[in-house]
């Protein structure tokens, strides 16, 4: 049984956290962390000692510094028989957790049994100095050690020890007292790391024709085709209608790729001899580094590659024999003018195409502060109790950044500040929070434990107020197989600041994707595959990267699984498609009303204008436009004030069927059904995800006309506004049978004064947000 929530329980909540540098004096508060708390804390740079005294039998020293505050304690590597060691290690203490006035610094020698005191310094934390960013690092200083007795000894070691905050640089390398219980090796998954997923290009194979080919059997046509392996991928051509052994194909096969191009493409033309069985003829290997790249639709230069037997030739001489008896003709290029796809356009964070030398200026900066998270719920168990380990993973562009994991916290604080350049405001960064699994158990237990989605959070930054400070909480949800879920709630702070308004208005009239996606379009079915691809790709180098990135993060940020159907989704398209026209409902009742003078005062006042507008036609379109500036300006009262979140109630989410949910977690094969009926039922999925999509493309379209004028991407709006009152204006000095003769002229002109980029005015309406950063 689903448990019932309460309204206002996933409602959207602004917070006024104390951002900035309040702890400091002065005006040294630094712009790098100014929209997240500051959180101090006690840094210790352990240099280098010099003449430590040898206290072995043998006469050696392996000397490490232990950092002791309170119940923490931090430990250098030893060196072994060294009276001089290099450390350079940094230890930093969380402030609010200090429950100590002095903090030791202990110089000790490494034995089997026990570990020999050699000396240590001691600093009371009232005269350890502060240090503020920018100011510059604080300098390290030679300390005699002391005994017990607080007797100077022989032996001096070079610290640094000072107050600062999570914008110190120290602070991204620093042992934390946090992560004291951690294994060694445990340490480096706990600390923020920034990524960057690899640059993607579309590789273009046309398979031209092949000559000379030496089918085994002679007496046969054979039925040709190309297959073409690059890594794990794998596409082949269609068999041609004319067999014989030199076949024409002229045909296109496109794979993903990622720099540097290290790979190689492998094509070997193959004939069926039976159902299931094929036979390779030929096959080349062309390494991707020889390959051209292209910015345009320019034609590129074809070559004629030779084809190996496979497996080659005993001797040399028959390795050359077969080597020149049969050639491919190809046409390669990497395709630098597309923008591989690697999230749904919907909520893409990036549209830039692949070469860089297309990439115009940046418009803007993006700057996000992820404060802190409240009531997680536990995720796993650890020590016989509930426990969560949690971190965010925040996405735009080709930036990951993954901040520091707060242990064993239901309420973890994270205080961490990023930034990425921005270069169209149409896109959408993606914020998720995770448990972290690796940090305990074995090997083998690390590497089959996933990390665990709490939720996840995308803000479309059109529809963020410029050079404001967004505050506010948004709600974790999860749809699992038992229902909704609410995880918890994070806490972000955004500012979008952007160096040009003209700029920024000059964007909305520019194509949402390069020139080369309208210029030589592909294919729906074909942006599906790469995408697919791109997403493998992006998750195989994050995944190897150290820390890793893991897989189930990465697919979970990039909604790897969007396109897969659901009777939720379905249902939940579908209303959105009602609410859109139920403004056009509301319009013909209103006019069937006026028809049967159910309001007499209304009904006469419609019959005057109508009169007026038949009488003076050229006040028609005049008064629409006025008529819909007015109507934008009324709405302004109603702006929403912060950024979307999840809407449950737009995703269907909230009273979801048991049953519907149990098919929406199913297998893709099912399970449950018997053979016939899963291949059945699997049909129906597939061609209804396919529906989902158009109808959720349809309501889309109509959420885009509605955001005219809701005030939801601010500049759009003021835009849009500005050129309805012009266009009133204009359409009043204008003679109408001018405006409807150059219109209807305009509308059948000559495909040759057409241009196959879409119109300034289609390119801003695509950039209007629509509801689907709002759904689950």
């Amino acid at each position: 049984m689903m448990q019932k929530v309460s309204r206002g329980e996933f409602s959207q909540k602004e917070n006024s956290p104390l951002l900035g540098g309040y702890w400091t004096t002065g005006d040294k508060s630094s712009s790098t962390h100014d929209l997240v708390e500051r959180m101090q804390y006690l840094y210790v740079r352990v240099v280098k000692a010099k003449d430590l005294p040898s206290m072995d039998i043998t006469g050696s020293c392996d000397p490490y510094v232990e950092v002791k505050l309170g119940n923490y304690k931090g430990t250098t590597r030893h060196f072994e028989k060294k009276t001089n060691p290099e450390y350079n290690q940094v230890f930093a203490f969380s402030k609010d957790r200090i429950q100590a006035t002095t903090v030791e610094v202990v110089v000790k020698d490494k034995d089997l049994i026990k570990d020999d005191f050699v000396g240590k310094v001691t600093f009371d934390l009232n005269d350890v100095p502060k240090r503020v960013p920018p100011d510059s690092p604080l300098a390290p200083q030679w300390y005699r050690l002391e005994n017990q007795k607080g007797e100077k000894v022989k032996g001096e070691i070079m610290l640094a020890v000072w107050i600062g905050t999570q914008a110190d640089e120290a602070f991204t390398e620093a042992w934390h007292s946090d992560a004291a219980n951690i294994p060694g090796d445990g340490v480096g998954k706990i600390r923020p790391k920034v990524y960057l997923s690899p640059k993607l290009w579309y590789l273009r194979v046309n398979v031209i024709e092949a000559q000379d080919l030496q089918p085994k059997d002679k007496g046969r046509f054979p039925e040709l085709f190309v297959r073409a392996v690059l890594g794990n991928q794998a596409l082949k051509t269609k068999t041609p209608h004319v067999k014989n052994v030199n076949p024409l194909w002229n045909e296109d096969v496109m794979f993903v790729v990622a720099e540097p191009f290290e790979e190689h493409l492998v094509l070997t033309v193959e004939d069926r001899v039976e159902a299931n069985k094929e036979e390779v003829l030929g096959k080349a290997m062309i390494h991707l580094q020889s390959v051209d790249k292209r910015m345009d639709n320019k034609p590129v230069s074809s070559r004629w590659y030779h084809l190996e037997k496979p497996g080659g030739g005993s001797e040399e001489g028959e390795k050359k024999e077969t080597k020149f008896s049969s050639r491919i003709h190809l046409r390669i290029c990497l395709e630098g003018g597309y923008h591989v796809l690697d999230e749904s356009t919907h909520y893409s964070s990036d549209f830039r195409p692949s070469a860089r030398q297309l990439w115009k200026p940046s418009i803007g900066v993006l700057e996000l502060g992820i404060l802190s998270a409240q009531g997680l719920l536990p995720m796993k168990t650890k020590d016989g109790r509930g426990s969560t380990d949690a971190y965010c993973v925040a996405k735009y562009g080709q930036k990951w950044v993954r901040t520091s994991t707060i242990l064993s916290s239901f309420s973890p604080k994270w205080n961490e500040q990023y930034h990425w350049e921005v270069y169209d405001p149409s896109t959408v960064i993606t914020i998720g929070v995770f448990d972290n699994s690796q940090l305990q158990g074995g090997d083998d237990n690390k590497e089959a434990a996933k990390d665990l989605k709490i939720g996840k959070v995308r803000i479309r930054l059109s529809t963020l107020e410029a050079n404001r400070v967004h505050k506010h909480s948004y709600q974790l949800l999860i749809l699992q197989p038992t229902g909704l879920k609410k995880m918890g709630e994070l806490q972000l702070v955004v500012r979008f600041a952007y160096s040009s308004l003209v700029n920024l208005m000059y964007i909305y009239s520019q194509p949402l994707l390069p020139k080369m996606h309208y210029l030589h379009p592909l294919s729906v079915t074909q942006l599906d595959t790469l995408r697919h691809q791109a997403t493998h790709i992006v998750s195989t180098r994050l995944g190897r990267a150290e820390p890793p990135l893991r897989k189930e993060v990465v697919e979970y940020m990039l909604d790897v699984d969007s396109h897969m159907w659901s009777m939720r989704k379905s249902k939940a398209n579908f209303f959105r498609i009602m609410g859109v026209l139920g403004g056009l409902i509301a319009v013909a009742r209103w006019f069937n009303q006026v028809c049967h003078w159910k309001n007499p005062l209304t009904t006469v006042l419609i019959h005057i204008l109508f009169f007026i507008l038949v009488m003076y036609p050229e006040l028609i379109l005049p008064t629409i436009f006025l008529y819909l500036s007015m109507v934008g300006i009324y709405y302004f009262r109603f702006k929403p004030r912060h950024p979307p979140q999840m809407d449950v109630r737009l995703s269907h989410a909230e009273s979801v069927h048991p049953d519907e949910l149990d098919e929406e977690f199913d297998s893709f094969p099912v399970s449950r059904p018997p053979e016939i009926v899963r291949s059945r039922y699997d049909r129906l999925r597939s061609i209804s995800g396919k529906i989902q999509t158009v109808v959720g493309d349809m309501a889309t379209q109509g959420e885009r006309v509605h955001a005219l004028l809701s005030w939801r991407d601010p500049r759009a709006t003021s835009l849009f506004l500005t050129f309805c009152l012009i266009a009133s204006v204009f359409l009043y000095v204008t003679p109408f049978t001018v405006v409807v003769s150059f219109l209807g002229l305009y509308s059948l002109r000559h495909p040759r004064f057409r241009s196959k980029l879409p119109s300034p005015l289609l390119s801003f309406f695509r950039r209007l947000p629509a509801r689907t950063d709002s759904m689950l």
